[in-house]
């Protein structure tokens, strides 16, 4: 199976030992192993927040936030493919044609290259160059809720969902801004809708769930 994943930049904090990456490293390894292709593109996480809030108060323009955040993600990218060593090719990904070129043996690891762009869009554009057969999205939450769970504690879990449906709670609650797309990036939905590629959201704190979203058996919210 050829997958796409979205590592959210809150599973690789800026206190992160190198045990964070060595985790997600053993697993993507596993699953490597088990004759899956591989495609991660790391968030940035919160150094990415800081730099983007610092900026902004310096007055800088959006597209000048974004690039702040693009090379936090780089800097993820570098530390996984180095937790990953061989087993990663060497280069952070950026664009499809890259994707496409170096697909082989080798756990491909990109992060953030447009302004504008973020990481989830990216991870589906690679699915896309990839001919990918499924995208996930592994964050610091554990599926789709039909609302946002951090200021709604009566909001319900859902475990299958259609892509109309995703949009609309996307739609309904977050912003799409540099450094807070929330849930995710309303415009790589509709590219994955567009693609018929499924998308799996899951709690990626523990590395084992990514492996139990593409095996099965992973606690999650699927969407087709």
């Amino acid at each position: 199976m050829k997958i796409s994943i979205s590592l959210g930049g809150s599973l690789l904090p800026r206190e992160g030992t190198p045990e964070t990456y060595q985790r997600y490293a053993q697993v993507l390894r596993k699953l490597k192993e088990r004759g899956h292709t591989l495609i991660v593109v790391c968030g940035g996480g919160k150094p990415a927040r800081e730099w983007i809030k610092i900026a902004k108060e310096l007055g800088a323009d959006s597209y000048t936030q974004d690039r702040l955040g693009i090379h936090a993600t780089h800097l993820n990218a570098l530390l996984l493919i180095a937790a990953l060593g061989p087993d990663a090719h060497p280069h952070i990904h950026r664009r499809g044609s890259e994707v496409k070129r170096n697909l082989g043996d080798r756990i491909l690891v990109g992060g953030g290259h447009l302004p504008g762009s973020s990481t989830d869009y990216r991870a589906v554009l690679f699915a896309e160059a990839a001919g990918a057969d499924l995208i996930i999205n592994a964050t610091d939450v554990d599926g789709v809720y039909d609302k946002n769970p951090k200021s709604h504690p009566d909001a319900i879990k859902l475990d299958r969902i259609t892509f109309p449906q995703l949009e609309r709670i996307i739609l309904e609650n977050t912003e799409q801004a540099p450094g807070e797309y929330g849930l995710f990036d309303l415009k790589a939905v509709r590219r994955a809708k567009k693609l018929r590629i499924p998308l799996v959201f899951i709690d990626g704190s523990d590395p084992e769930e990514i492996m139990r979203a593409v095996e099965g058996g992973h606690g999650g919210t699927e969407v087709r």
